[in-house]
């Protein structure tokens, strides 16, 4: 018989979840759920900063399948919490927010810090709840994982009073909780048929693959059809679910598959702004969506069959009912089209990628880092000029390897990102390239990451602003202060200042070197390169892609 605090009954139910790893920044009223962790045998990373903290554990969780948890202070903590919560239930990445609250005895009368967190958080989570006693915490963290993981993922907040968090009960009188385990929902026979006819009727078939498919494994069941002579392209996110060197990868030839397609399966992902709302088909396309979400059905894309089911099971599924079925003659010639538009857009990208001149071009730093790294790597791409080139050139091979700025095209994601994946999947090269207003957003995480044993490369394409000189140039009045623009700091010093590795790079030939240094080095490392302030996007590379 034993009394614990709430610090330790939180920790003991994360790690019977499956939860070995929490983030957070150390503030009261929740300093005994860090000792509980540590107690508990829970690592626990101390960030510097709620929001860049709360990215990291989103990362660790899309990566593990699991939330990520970040456990935060009162007040304006949890505020500093609403945009990553945002990012993840729009991007559908499972994490938990635990934020401290006023002491239940001073609510109401102005208490240090004392705010409606609940209403504060709402409007941007899939559900909130808030603890009721010491003794129900676990049920209250057995709830909030079970909303932020099942059906589709998204962002929770579990509210604390900090009289509760400090409070002790009986541990023997606790019921420490397991998760159920869960069927997958299975696709309509029926429907299942209808969409194989209209797949092996089409002209010129077409399958997108979203994050939702990414979640749910569904690649090798979705690489069944593709392999039927069926091309496909991939939400940003969703990049890897198949090998992007599948010879039917269209994301090359993007536009022309998207207006050309006749009829088109997207699996796990959403009409939203990403695939033009639905409003970039022909007319006449049949569009058929595969979600666990009946509501997300109802879209600006005109929908003619919906199937509310699992992706990776509906894909095997489609694939058994057109075993036995062949593409029509026209679909070879489409595919084959596309093949040639996306070999056109490619090859119209080469000049820029062997480009030797000074300042280096942007294009050829993306080059040498495709070439450079392994093919299971965990890619993190941000910035504005440095996003949409990474989109166009540097390849995903392995399932949910992929971050960027995500559905709410959020900027400040890519440095947590790489720390939370770099935790995640410590025998992985985890590889951020950012932008230097996209790295500036979040550098201090570069401490957190030496601190705590996380060793990703940080790749700084330094364009001296946001879009290089582009905005600034030609967006603001003549003689303007330095408003887009940035300084040409010299970023690679954070590196240093951790005892990390630090590259400066100037010239061309001088990338591939650095990049091999840096990866060889076993540290928390940053290559800094610097590129030319006026280069932009070449045409038909554009961030979407």
């Amino acid at each position: 018989m034993a009394l614990v605090d709430g610090g330790v009954l939180a920790a003991r139910q994360l790690k019977k979840s499956g939860v070995d790893t929490l983030f957070g920044v150390v503030a009261g009223p929740m300093i005994e759920l860090f000792a509980g962790a540590q107690r508990e045998g829970l690592k626990a990373v101390g960030c510097r900063h709620e929001m860049n903290g709360a990215l990291m554990a989103s990362a660790w969780g899309w990566q593990k399948k699991l939330p990520g948890i970040f456990v935060a202070g009162s007040g304006p903590a949890v505020t500093n919490c609403v945009t990553p919560l945002y990012i993840a239930t729009e991007s559908a990445m499972p994490l938990i927010v635990l934020g401290g609250s006023a002491y239940s005895n001073t609510t109401g009368l102005g208490g240090f810090q004392e705010l409606d967190q609940i209403a504060a958080t709402r409007s941007v989570c899939k559900w909130t709840g808030r603890v009721d006693s010491t003794e129900r915490i676990p049920e209250w963290i057995h709830l909030a994982m079970g909303k932020a993981l099942e059906g589709k993922p998204g962002g929770v907040y579990l509210d604390f009073p900090g009289d509760l968090v400090s409070a002790k009960a009986e541990e023997d009188n606790i019921d420490f909780r397991e998760a159920p385990e869960i069927s997958i929902p299975h696709p309509d026979p029926d429907a299942v048929q209808r969409i194989a006819d209209l797949l092996a009727s089409a002209e010129r078939p077409l399958i997108l693959v979203g994050k939702g498919a990414a979640w749910s494994d569904a690649g090798p069941a979705i690489q069944k059809l593709v392999d039927l002579g069926i091309p496909y392209v991939c939400a940003p996110m969703a990049r890897g679910t198949l090998p992007d060197d599948h010879p039917n990868f269209a994301n090359a030839a993007r536009s022309q598959a998207l207006s050309g397609a006749d009829v088109v399966v997207m699996f796990g992902g959403r009409f939203n702004w990403i695939f033009g709302m639905g409003r970039r088909f022909a007319p006449d396309a049949k569009l058929i969506q595969v979600d666990i979400e009946a509501e997300e059905m109802t879209s600006g894309a005109k929908i003619s069959q919906g199937i509310v089911a699992d992706a990776r099971a509906t894909a095997e599924a489609l694939a058994t009912a057109l075993t036995q079925a062949s593409l029509t003659r026209s679909a070879a010639g489409w595919l084959q089209g596309l093949r040639e538009k996306a070999q056109h857009n490619e090859a119209g990208l080469l000049a820029a990628q062997h480009d030797n001149s000074q300042p280096i071009n942007p294009y050829r730093v993306v080059a040498e880092i495709k070439d450079a790294l392994p093919r299971d790597a965990i890619v993190t791409a941000e910035g504005e000029t440095t996003m949409g080139i990474c989109r166009a050139m540097l390849p995903s091979f392995v399932n949910r390897s992929r971050f960027n700025a995500g559905t709410t095209g959020s900027m400040g994601v890519g440095v947590p990102y790489a720390v939370g994946a770099s935790l995640a999947s410590p025998d992985r090269l985890s590889v951020g390239v950012l932008g230097d207003y996209a790295f500036g957003a979040a550098a201090m995480a570069v401490e957190t990451a030496a601190r705590v044993g996380a060793n990703p490369l940080l790749v700084v394409l330094n364009n001296e602003g946001i879009a290089g000189h582009m905005l600034q140039d030609h967006m603001l009045p003549p003689d303007s202060p330095m408003i887009a623009s940035l300084l040409p700091a010299r970023y690679e010093k954070m590196a240093e200042m951790v005892d990390g590795h630090a590259e400066y790079v100037d010239t061309a030939e001088g990338i591939r070197p650095a990049l091999d240094r840096a990866m060889a080095s076993g540290k928390i490392a940053i290559v800094h390169v610097r590129v030319d302030p006026k280069a932009s996007r070449i045409g038909g590379t554009n961030y979407l892609q």
